[in-house]
């Protein structure tokens, strides 16, 4: 007998366990090695999770929409349709998958993100296109040739804006109509079933009286901002003057620019000279970033918070940048965020000034040296240096930083930079 158990994976480094959002596959169905066959929400974005066996789906033990603890069986696969019934039968007794043979069977199919045999970018893997579900779908209803395109996802893996991106430039026929509904999957050749982007999940009415159980995105911030309190913090606030970010703005706002883009590629390109300020602390030492990566807090309509991350902003020119910003946003709130989306920022932005919030400090992400709290740019009454008073558009902005690394001189010498950008050299961002 070969069936094999199907762990909850652990899909992040904090994760301690997965709700089902749904089955790909349903019990009974032909599963490829390397297919998808189910998607799990981690406490940051829902995962397209692949078998590392093929076989059958034998029996689902952990139905979706409900939860289980990471490394916890989900799943019996059956590596023939004879053993479906005997998997069952496991399932139902409570037994654990065994074999009856003398000799060691591998220990039960892990459902897992495959590591790649290399990281140089290909979408292929033991001679198998690499694709996500929705990929596939919008390739075969756009008529894309998916063996011509160049992966932008980890390691290289087809995701759908790779198949928007070509069609969009015209190097692929226009899509048409579908004639008919897609014939049945065979268990000869099934493609990949597409998987369903799940809709946001409405926020739960609080009744008074009534306790409601924090969403799996508000388990992980706790987790977070308890693990912050063990680190020693310093704040130090600065007022910046931003007409001239201001007219910047206006002046390049309907070619898709968005403040929070402007304000990420501010810091980015300040950071350039204040490397310690985009480092982070270790028990060795000093950890100095090779990129710039600006992470920017998201509240999430169902509860929770995310950082979809910018990354190379110092790098990325302003208009790229506010079109992977507008990207990044669209993913969170669906959950679609790949991991390095979310987890792999030097730096963080909170701007609360975009609800009017004049001032306020931010919670140090854990694993980063810095985060800068923006309040809201106000018109004020200031001294101009030949003695005579004007208005000026000010902003109070405040950075929470790591004091086992970063001094007060450090975070000064940044903020007065920062200052000097934004007031002074606006131009230098569109560059």
């Amino acid at each position: 007998m070969s069936i094999h158990e199907v762990f909850m994976p652990a899909l992040s480094s904090t994760m301690t366990e997965g709700k089902i959002v749904s089955w790909v596959k349903s019990p009974g169905d032909k599963v490829e090695k390397g297919e998808t066959v189910v998607v799990v929400e981690s406490d940051k974005a829902d995962m397209d999770v692949e078998t590392f066996y093929e076989g059958f789906l034998a029996h689902i033990i952990v139905q979706a929409g409900e939860t289980a603890p990471v490394g916890s069986a989900i799943a019996f696969i059956a590596e023939t349709e004879a053993e479906i019934e005997t998997a069952k039968s496991l399932a139902n007794s409570g037994g654990a998958a065994a074999s009856p043979s003398p000799e060691p069977v591998p220990v039960a199919a892990s459902v897992g993100i495959p590591t790649l045999a290399s990281q140089n970018g290909s979408n292929h893997r033991e001679g198998r296109l690499v694709a996500s579900p929705r990929a596939r779908k919008l390739a075969k209803e756009l008529k894309v040739d998916l063996t011509s395109l160049q992966g932008s996802g980890p390691y290289g893996r087809i995701v759908a804006e790779d198949v928007e991106a070509v069609v969009n430039k015209g190097k692929q026929p226009a899509p048409t109509p579908l004639a008919a509904p897609p014939t049945p999957i065979t268990p000869v050749a099934p493609p990949a079933p597409p998987t369903p982007a799940p809709a946001p999940t409405p926020a739960v009415a609080a009744v008074p009286g009534s306790i409601v159980p924090l969403t799996t995105f508000q388990n992980a911030v706790v987790r977070n901002m308890v693990a912050s309190l063990s680190v020693p913090v310093f704040r130090v606030g600065y007022t910046i003057t931003t007409d001239e970010l201001d007219k910047l703005y206006k002046q390049i706002k309907s070619k898709g620019v968005t403040m929070t883009a402007l304000l990420a590629k501010a810091v980015a390109v300040t950071l350039q000279k204040h490397p310690l300020l985009n480092a982070s602390y270790s028990d060795q030492g000093i950890v100095y970033h090779s990129d710039i990566n600006i992470s920017v807090a998201v509240a999430m309509d169902d509860g929770g918070l995310i950082t979809p991350v910018l990354q190379n902003a110092d790098a990325v020119d302003i208009y790229s940048l506010s079109r992977n910003w507008k990207s990044l946003v669209e993913r969170a709130r669906t959950k679609q965020l790949q991991p390095q989306e979310y987890n792999s920022g030097t730096f963080t932005l909170s701007n609360l000034g975009m609800f009017g919030v004049d001032k306020f400090d931010a919670i140090l992400p854990p694993g980063q040296g810095s985060i800068l709290a923006i309040g809201a740019s106000r018109p004020q009454v200031v001294a101009t240096p030949d003695g005579l008073f004007a208005v000026r558009q000010q902003m109070q902005v405040n950075i929470t930083s790591d004091h086992r690394i970063i001094y007060g001189a450090h975070a000064a010498a940044f903020l007065q930079d920062l200052a000097k950008l934004i007031e002074t050299n606006t131009h230098s961002l569109t560059l």
